[in-house]
C-alpha cells in the first residue's frame, strides 16, 4: 500500500494507518519537544497527548500541509500550554546551574553515578555544545524559540512554520532573524571554545571532570566549529553550531543521560522544578 493510500485510510479513521504515518517522524517530534521543554519526563506524555489529539482531529486535516507539519502544530500548541506557565529562562541559567552543582555534594554524586553507570552517561564537548544551544534558546520568547528550532534544527520551510505558529511570512522571518542575531551575540560573548573573550568554559571544565586523562585542547580541535572559528564570521559560526546540533539526538546519544541530569540541575537552579532529588530523570 502506498503512502497516499495509507493517509486516506488514516483520515477515514483507521488508527493503524495513522500510527504508521506518525511513527515516521515520532522520534524527531520527541527530540523537538525535549528541546522545547528541557524535561525528558514530559516528552513521552506530550508525544502521547499529541498522538491522541491528532487522531481525534484527523478528519479535519485538509492536506494544506504535510501530515508531519500538521502534527507538529498540535504538539507545539500543547507544549506552549505548558511553557507559558513557566518563566522564560534567564540569561545566566547555566551559571546558576553550575553554582548549584558546585554547592551540592548530592548533585555532584548524581552526576558521577550517571557518568559511571549509565550506557548513555558519556561526556563529549559536542554534546555539551548542543546542551548550551538548548539552554540559550530557552532564553528566547517561546515563538522565537519554536521558529528557530523548527527552521535551523529540523529544516522546516518558512511557510510550514507560518502554519504552525499561525503567523505571516513576514513575522516568521522577523522572528528568525531576531532569534539568530540574539543567539549569535550570546555565543560570541560567551563561548570560550571559539572566542577568546568568552566567559564560559563549561565544556572544558566538565571534560576535565569526566575525562580527566583526556587532552582537552585535542578534544576541542576535533570539532569543526573550533577548527574553523578563525576563518568564519559570527553568522557562519552560528550555522556551524546548528549543523553540530542537528547531528545530535539529545534523547539517544552516548551522553543523553548525563546531559539530561545536567539540564535538570539547571532547571532546579532557576526554579523550573522545586527540588532536584524529587525530579531526577529516569535512567
Amino acid at each position: 500500500m502506498d503512502k497516499e493510500e495509507i493517509l486516506k485510510k488514516a483520515i477515514a479513521g483507521d488508527i493503524n494507518s495513522f500510527q504508521t504515518l506518525f511513527a515516521e517522524f515520532q522520534n524527531q517530534l520527541k527530540t523537538y519537544l525535549y528541546r522545547l521543554m528541557a524535561d525528558r519526563n514530559e516528552v513521552d506524555d506530550l508525544t502521547h497527548d499529541t498522538f491522541i489529539r491528532s487522531f481525534d482531529k484527523i478528519s479535519t486535516f485538509n492536506q494544506d500541509s504535510t501530515l508531519k507539519t500538521w502534527v507538529f502544530k498540535i504538539a507545539t500548541n500543547l507544549a506552549y500550554d505548558q511553557l507559558r506557565k513557566l518563566k522564560r529562562w534567564p540569561g545566566d541559567a547555566q551559571d546558576q546551574g553550575a553554582t548549584l552543582a558546585i554547592s551540592s555534594l548530592e548533585i555532584q554524586q548524581s552526576f558521577g553515578t550517571v557518568h559511571q553507570t549509565s550506557n548513555a552517561g558519556a561526556y563529549e564537548m559536542k554534546e555539551h555544545i548542543d546542551f548550551c544551544f538548548s539552554c540559550i534558546s530557552k532564553t528566547l520568547p517561546i515563538e522565537n524559540q519554536v521558529a528557530l528550532i523548527l527552521k535551523d534544527i529540523y529544516d522546516f520551510q518558512t511557510k510550514e512554520i507560518c502554519l504552525i505558529l499561525e503567523k505571516t511570512e513576514g513575522v516568521v522571518k522577523h522572528l528568525l532573524n531576531l532569534s539568530r542575531d540574539t543567539l549569535t551575540t550570546v555565543f560570541d560573548n560567551r563561548c570560550a571554545l571559539v572566542n577568546k573573550n568568552g566567559v564560559c568554559d563549561q565544556c572544558s571544565q566538565l571534560n576535565g571532570i569526566f575525562n580527566p586523562k583526556q587532552d582537552q585542547q585535542e578534544e576541542r580541535m576535533k570539532l569543526e566549529l573550533v577548527k574553523e572559528s578563525t576563518k568564519f564570521n559570527r553568522a557562519e559560526l552560528f550555522t556551524l553550531r546548528t549543523k553540530l546540533v542537528k547531528a545530535i539526538d539529545p534523547l539517544h546519544s552516548s551522553g543523553a543521560d548525563l546531559q539530561d541530569i545536567i539540564m535538570r540541575c539547571t532547571r532546579t537552579a532557576i526554579g523550573d522544578v522545586a527540588d532536584f532529588a524529587d525530579n531526577r530523570p529516569s535512567v
